[in-house]
């Protein structure tokens, strides 16, 4: 297809978008992420979703989610990102002691 000067682009000569694929593998476990693909939309993600990641029936259940959706922390900034905040102690449970009779603790 020849684009004309002026002329709207065509949406055959965009890019199709990235998706992000996870794949639960087996039920009651979480899903994990598997990869990436190209896909016009959501419907079509799925289906080559399921092609590439379960071709061997090892999933249940396939999620994809456009990849410019997601959010992310920065891995250079892990530090201060997920330190404790100072003065909350009491949100790690280092301190407490076991109470006797109690099973399963």
């Amino acid at each position: 297809m020849v684009e004309q000067p002026g002329s709207a682009v065509s949406a055959e000569s965009q890019p199709w978008p990235l998706w992000e694929v996870f794949v639960r593998s087996s039920r009651g476990l979480s899903h994990v992420h598997a990869g990436s693909l190209h896909a016009p939309d959501a419907s079509m993600a799925l289906r080559n979703a399921r092609d590439l990641y379960t071709r061997r029936n090892e999933g249940v259940s396939v999620w994809v989610c456009p990849a410019d959706a997601i959010s992310s922390s920065d891995p250079d900034s892990k530090g201060a990102f997920f330190e404790s905040p100072q003065g909350k102690d009491y949100r790690h449970a280092t301190y407490y002691t076991k109470s006797e009779g109690v099973k399963h603790l």
